[in-house]
């Protein structure tokens, strides 16, 4: 059966076998002395009856396309996207209001991966990207969440700014991130369904996007230093709404 890519990594691996969102074929592992996690690596393969071979790392690293694979890596079949509607369905904590993350043509995949590993431990519903001009979730974006993507839901969509207007219509409000914005997130209110949207790494927001945001927001800084790394943005923003909505339960 042809193996649509190499998860690596032991994190990824583990988490992808927990989650069981997609067909593991086979797991590869090199030859070494025992570890904790490698031994729960080859418990899970046993529970579900996936093949485990033994490579060795310059195999493993063939395969994988890197020597950062930390004696690990798993065929599996591609990432599984889901849809907004899966999302909005998705169960939360009582009085729980949602809350999704867009992202606007961010292409770095580190960052991509760090924001989706802060939006799981947050509570957010989903992530939202664009088709086209923009990270997609892959081995690298799982092993930068140190797994976290095997339990996300992700749409991926073709058209953005329809997406965004879909959302409005449902009574979410729409909050984009920019470093020219007046107000502060934590002069926000949170307390409301929302979808925040974080821009590309070079250009922010598009003028497009940015036009369908009901209100801007920004995060108080130091002028004399450049602008945030976007996934360090997007967890302030998202743990800000975190304690907004803690402080109110």
């Amino acid at each position: 059966m042809v193996k649509a890519e190499i998860l690596y990594g032991v994190h990824p691996v583990i988490e992808a076998l927990k989650a069981g969102r997609r067909k593991v074929f086979e797991i590869y592992v090199t030859k070494g002395r025992p570890s904790r996690r490698m031994e729960t690596v080859r418990q899970l393969a046993e529970s579900k009856n996936i093949p485990l071979q033994t490579v060795s790392a310059s195999r493993l690293a063939d395969l994988s396309k890197t020597d950062m694979h930390q004696g690990v890596g798993a065929g599996v079949s591609a990432f599984p996207f889901a849809s907004i509607h899966e999302m909005l369905d998705r169960p939360g904590p009582v009085n729980q209001r949602h809350l999704l993350l867009i992202l606007d043509q961010l292409v770095d995949p580190r960052n991509l991966g760090a924001l989706i590993r802060t939006a799981l431990c947050v509570g957010v519903n989903g992530i939202i990207i664009p088709k086209n001009r923009s990270a997609l979730p892959n081995p690298l974006v799982s092993k930068a969440s140190s797994g976290a993507l095997e339990h996300a839901l992700v749409a991926k969509v073709t058209n953005l700014v329809q997406s965004i207007q879909g959302l409005k219509t449902m009574g979410i409000w729409i909050a984009g991130m920019d470093t020219a914005a007046r107000q502060s997130i934590y002069a926000s209110d949170f307390s409301s369904d929302h979808a925040i949207i974080i821009g590309g790494e070079e250009k922010g927001l598009r003028p497009l996007v940015k036009k369908q945001c009901d209100y801007l927001i920004s995060i108080p800084q130091n002028r004399t230093v450049s602008s945030l790394n976007a996934s360090v943005a997007g967890g302030i923003i998202m743990y800000e709404v975190f304690r907004q909505r803690g402080r109110a339960l």
